[in-house]
């Protein structure tokens, strides 16, 4: 680590470098910021809140992240397409289908760590990474957006909320576009509460087909900044009305739901 001159945290609660000093992309680990420390909910929400995340393999220290650019969906540029919109149309149709908020966190982080991925091996999700992750949503600030079809849990996603900022984490799908359903549900959801920037964090083409797209980090962390301190969303209830924020028009709910 000391030939790539980056910080080293130690145990204790270290403020982190600046995030202009993540090497650039000119370097064999670009947005690499500091390393070492500790996934202790307090240094988290430290790092979130800066524009810092953690990403590392097993067998590594705890590797800290700024990259530049940083990839963002803004909720008003989802892109939905054609097939999409049927899919959402004919799943909010059916009354054995819903989505839910923070019902079955643990489950979802843990089918996001083990669902194979095309060209990559592993995973970044430890066991350090799901038990730290895991405390946060117990003190309310990490959610799962999950995908129900006929009592299953199909798909889903988690992420971190602070004030009025989301950052995607990572999704996993069981069935075909069950976490396109969960991340368009959390469009609309941040489209109703004013949320108006989701941190994808880098680039994937997947996300750029939905409408992600890079921005550079200093507007990254000037939004960051500016949204982390508006008062947090309340109400982490996802309601069938809210679909309406993507023009689809929900059907009644079945009694059994009401």
């Amino acid at each position: 680590m000391s030939a790539l001159s980056i910080a080293w945290l130690e145990d204790r609660e270290d403020d982190f470098p600046p995030v202009e000093s993540a090497l650039d992309r000119r370097s064999e680990a670009p947005g690499l910021l500091a390393a070492g420390g500790d996934l202790r909910p307090s240094r988290l929400r430290r790092a979130y809140a800066h524009g810092i995340f953690p990403w590392y393999s097993l067998g590594q220290p705890i590797l800290w992240w700024s990259p530049d650019p940083r990839m963002v969906l803004y909720p008003a540029e989802f892109r939905i397409s054609r097939s999409l919109r049927k899919t959402l149309q004919r799943f909010i149709a059916r009354p054995d289908c819903a989505v839910r908020v923070d019902t079955a966190f643990d489950q979802v982080i843990a089918a996001c760590a083990t669902t194979p991925r095309h060209g990559q091996e592993g995973t970044w999700i430890v066991p350090e990474m799901m038990q730290a992750y895991r405390a946060w949503h117990r003190l309310g600030e990490v959610h799962s957006f999950e995908t129900w079809i006929d009592g299953q849990l199909c798909g889903g996603l988690y992420g971190v909320a602070i004030g009025r900022m989301f950052f995607g984490e990572s999704m996993f799908s069981r069935q075909t576009d069950a976490s396109k359903i969960a991340l368009a549900a959390l469009v609309a959801f941040c489209r109703h509460h004013g949320i108006d920037m989701i941190d994808c964090q880098q680039r994937t083409a997947h996300l750029a087909s939905l409408g992600a797209r890079e921005i550079p980090r200093r507007l990254f962390t000037r939004h960051l900044h500016e949204a982390t301190g508006l008062p947090p969303v309340e109400d982490w209830t996802y309601h069938r009305s809210m679909w309406t924020e993507l023009g689809l028009v929900p059907s009644p709910p079945h009694p059994s739901l009401v």
